[in-house]
């Protein structure tokens, strides 16, 4: 069966972020605004997820 998938897009400017967040943000591979990055939907995914909350838009795939 299919692991379900969440598609991930940086809706806010890192500018001004606490540096961890940056960083969270940079490892999952988001650079530019409304840049679109497909994971699967894991508690690795989830935990980076929720730490920058305020900075993706989360939906399913």
């Amino acid at each position: 069966m299919a692991e379900k998938m969440v598609k991930v897009t940086l809706v806010r400017s890192t500018i001004g972020a606490v540096p961890r967040n940056r960083k969270i943000i940079e490892a999952l591979g988001l650079r530019k605004l409304n840049q679109t990055k497909v994971f699967p939907d894991n508690a690795a995914t989830q935990g980076a997820l929720r730490k920058v909350a305020p900075y993706v838009k989360v939906e399913e795939a």
